[in-house]
Order: structure tokens, then sequence, then C-alpha cells
């Protein structure tokens, strides 16, 4: 599955990686169905650890709750694949990813289903992603295609894409 707008992760994740570093900001990602793709993609480039503050895989839904500060009826409620939940864990891990009492400039958040299997009465390919600075977050939806590989390297493309975006209206 080809990245957004055409451009490839590689170029993408170097492009936000020189946008944070050129405004000082940095950037905290808490994820889900990525596993940990989104913060390796990101230090994978030269210079990342000027910005990136560090990644939490909050894979099981409890620790989206005890770690994030994700609310404890919402996942009861909704479950860990709901756009609160993204937005929620976005704004969670810039606090626990603080240094030096300082929360990242930026979280960004995954959530959703990879496959094969639906979770949480949402079918394979629902995903979504959190994006906060300050207290204004952006939540994005996405229905994506493919196999499991596939919807977690699209995830991390979106998640990518979302960021610069961003940046884009600050």
């Amino acid at each position: 599955m080809p990245p957004p707008h055409g451009g490839a992760v590689p170029e993408r994740a170097g492009l936000l990686i020189r946008a944070l570093t050129e405004r000082r900001l940095t950037i905290a990602t808490a994820e889900s169905l990525t596993g940990g793709l989104l913060v390796a993609e990101l230090i994978r480039i030269p210079g990342a650890s000027l910005v990136v503050s560090g990644g939490v895989v909050a894979y099981a839904t409890e620790v989206k709750h005890s770690l994030l500060g994700v609310s404890a009826e919402l996942l009861a409620r909704e479950g860990a694949v709901h756009p609160e939940v993204a937005r929620q864990m976005a704004q969670g891990v810039r606090r626990t990813l603080e240094v030096g009492g300082r929360p990242a400039d930026i979280g960004v958040a995954t959530t959703g289903v990879a496959g094969p299997d639906p979770q949480d009465g949402a079918s394979p390919g629902t995903v979504f992603l959190g994006v906060a600075m300050g207290d204004d977050v952006d939540t994005i939806a996405l229905e994506l295609h493919g196999d499991r590989a596939e919807i977690r390297a699209a995830t991390v493309h979106a998640a990518i894409e979302a960021v610069l975006a961003r940046l884009g209206r600050g």
C-alpha cells in the first residue's frame, strides 16, 4: 500500500523530524495497533533524539488507562477502538513522557483494529489517530484496507501525515 500523497515514508518521516527540529518542538507517541512502528520510524531518522521524547506501546486496553490516563469508564463503555480513546491517549502521552518537567509539545496516538478479526465491534482497518498540541486535539478516523501488516504500515504513514498537516496549520 503506497503512502499517502505519493511520498516515501522515510522522506516524510525525515521531513517531520526536520520540521520539529526547526520549530524546537518535541513529540511523543502512544501506540496500540502499530506496536511501536511509529516511534521506530521517527527515531530511524538521524537527529531524532533532539525532538522525540519516546513512545509508549499501550497494546493492552488496561495500559491505556493505567499509563496514559484514558478514562476507565470510556474504555468499559466503548472499548479501545474509539476516537475519544485516541484523543485521550494523545493527551496522556504528552504528560507521561515529559522531560525535565515539560510535557512533549505534540502527542500522537494510534488505536484501531489491524485484524484479521474484529475487535470491540469494529472491523479490521478501523483506525483512529489522535494528535495533541497543548490542549487542542485532532482526531482522525481512517478506514484502511489490506492485511494486518498493510493496515499497520498505512496507520504509521497516516500518523506522520497528520502531524505534518497539523504543523502546516501552526
